[in-house]
């Protein structure tokens, strides 16, 4: 999604404003996925850690320096924040008030927040039918791979995530 905005100089040019931030952090997100080998790239559970893991990425860059971003430096803060124990929701959901309030502030439109924005609503609206991980073991009879429930999509992304920044 590009924008029309300011140009380079301030003035309003009429030239498209791209979303630099938020592409750079999807494509840490999905090298780090495809590097890890962990789900086939063209399904929705890839979406899904792609989309969570570059929310994590986009996220924690609090001084807007994220091209220039060195990924080893930043991978203890990316586990820590992706972490099973940690309120990875609740943290998206307060950084992206924050985010949201800064760009009102400055009246300037943000397609790096309208790209994360998107991506957050898809993984908080969609459900993806996964093993269910608090079932019986040898509960089902018949289930090959046991018991499976619809899981919003966010909550099957960050661990896939997580593992991959693991084996980074």
């Amino acid at each position: 999604m590009l924008h029309r905005g300011q140009s380079t100089d301030g003035q309003d040019g009429g030239e498209l404003t791209v979303p630099m931030a938020w592409l750079y952090a999807e494509y840490i997100a999905d090298e780090l996925l495809r590097s890890g080998d962990l789900m086939p790239p063209t399904s929705f559970e890839f979406r899904a850690g792609r989309d969570a893991l570059a929310l994590t990425v986009f996220l924690s860059d609090t001084e807007g320096e994220l091209s220039g971003i060195r990924v080893v430096t930043q991978l203890e803060t990316w586990l820590s924040l992706t972490a099973y124990d940690q309120p990875w929701q609740d943290w998206v959901r307060d950084r992206m008030a924050e985010l949201t309030e800064e760009a009102a502030s400055a009246g300037a439109p943000s397609p790096d927040l309208d790209l994360a924005t998107a991506a957050w609503r898809w993984l908080e609206d969609t459900e993806l039918l996964a093993p269910d991980l608090n079932a019986v073991p040898g509960g089902a009879v018949g289930e090959e791979e046991g018991p499976k429930v619809w899981t919003p999509a966010w909550q099957l992304g960050l661990p896939l995530g997580h593992l991959a920044i693991s084996l980074f």
